[in-house]
């Protein structure tokens, strides 16, 4: 390349790999166009970054950046990455490559080393054995206090060698994996301000999806707090999708509505099929093709195979559930993970927790739903949801603008839907 430094001089760069992104054939580019969007809105505030599309990588040119280390956090959140390094970009004379790798070990403390040199072109006239042997006795050189370990190496150096130009690093840093977000459609998630429900719309952001989210409340019936730990959660998962809408959606009056011709044991179900309803209506209208739920089976009554196939019959569009197998410490461990575990913890008063009974019930029968909800005015009710529901948008970084650009934001629910 033109631009690549003069001499035996080297440049900052990252290299980002993917993996599943490889294996979509006639799709790959409509999946790459995603990753590389992703990634320059996670990193584009730090400094300034050119993004060049390798044979099986990106390259991202950090020549005129202030600090490329600063990357490395916004690089780990984008989903469809599998790993990444910082590197340095140098030329690919045998010369130029000793003096990357001489660069890429100075100052570091190992006893241990091995290269880890691939070609992505067959005319260098080095096969990948020999650029081993050979950038192995030249830091061998260089340190003679090291030796070489093939097996249980302290210090990896790798080196790609493209046409034209090489890569080297001795740090590779793991990605989240996946398929770049916007890249599988959009979808809205029930986000109750529990520990299940981020950790599920997490799970479809990695499988690609942009999450829309919907939270229930029951302000002004019981003190206002959810509201605030739902938004905690929609910014902090923001940072993964890096624009999002959340729709809150008062449902105490609802509740009350249910409570007077609803039985105890039956209310819970009750609830969760008036909220996919509504649920439903707000994702037709933000575009999203599916519902997400947190549920996990058999963890509470609402969750039991019975009940889920009572609430999912009320549904127009698939309802995911990402968590469906997983059990509350697994769930638990990943909300760690995603820094969503203490925010979840938080007390609060949802929606939940108002109007529920002790024991409801874990197999309630079609017909009995039925005859109950005969009594509501269900069509009623879903129209209130919708209508009184509030939105707001969230984007990361902060200040950089909708993502996509969408323009103005939306009004009012009551005004959006019924036009």
């Amino acid at each position: 390349m033109a631009d690549l430094p003069a001499g035996h001089r080297t440049a900052p760069a990252a290299i980002v790999h993917y993996h599943e992104i490889s294996l979509k054939r006639g799709n790959r580019p409509l999946f790459l166009r995603h990753l590389q969007d992703n990634v320059l809105r996670a990193i584009g505030d730090l400094g300034p970054v050119r993004l060049v599309q390798l044979p099986g990588r990106i390259m991202l040119d950090l020549s005129r950046h202030p600090d490329p280390a600063r990357l490395r956090e916004r690089l780990a959140r984008v989903c469809g990455v599998a790993n990444f390094s910082l590197a340095l970009r140098a030329g690919v004379s045998r010369e130029a490559l000793r003096a990357a790798v001489g660069q890429a070990i100075e100052g570091r403390a190992f006893r241990t080393f091995r290269i880890s040199a691939r070609r992505a072109f067959k005319t260098f006239p080095l096969t990948s054995v020999e650029l081993n042997r050979d950038l192995g006795a030249h830091v061998l050189a260089l340190r003679p206090d090291v030796r070489v370990s093939l097996e249980a190496a302290e210090l990896d150096v790798r080196v790609e060698v493209l046409p034209g130009e090489a890569f080297v690093y001795a740090d590779r840093d793991r990605g989240a994996g996946g398929l770049p977000v916007g890249a599988s459609g959009t979808v809205a998630a029930l986000l109750s301000g529990g520990i299940d429900s981020p950790v599920a719309a997490w799970r479809l952001m990695k499988r690609g999806c942009r999450v829309v989210f919907v939270h229930f409340h029951s302000a002004p019936y019981l003190p206002d707090l959810s509201r605030g730990k739902a938004r905690e959660l929609v910014a902090r998962l923001t940072q993964w999708q890096y624009y999002s809408r959340l729709f809150l959606v008062p449902f105490g009056e609802i509740q009350r509505e249910v409570v007077l011709a609803v039985p105890p044991p039956a209310r819970v179900v009750v609830y969760r099929r008036l909220m996919v309803r509504i649920a439903e209506r707000l994702a037709r209208h933000a575009g999203a093709l599916a519902l997400v739920t947190g549920e996990s089976l058999g963890q509470v009554a609402s969750q039991t195979l019975s009940n889920l196939t009572r609430i999912d019959e009320v549904a127009g569009m698939p309802i995911l559930r990402p968590l469906i197998g997983m059990d509350k410490l697994e769930i638990t461990e990943q909300a760690h993970a995603l820094g969503t575990y203490e925010t979840s913890i938080e007390p609060d008063a949802d929606c939940c927790t108002l109007f529920t009974p002790r024991h409801p019930d874990t197999r309630t029968e079609a017909a009995q739903l039925a005859a109950l909800e005969a009594r509501l005015d269900v069509a009623r009710l879903v129209t209130l949801g919708v209508e009184t529901a509030e939105q707001e948008t969230f984007e990361f970084p902060p200040g950089a603008g909708p993502y996509p650009a969408r323009g103005a934001r939306p009004r009012s629910m009551r005004e959006s839907v019924s036009e």
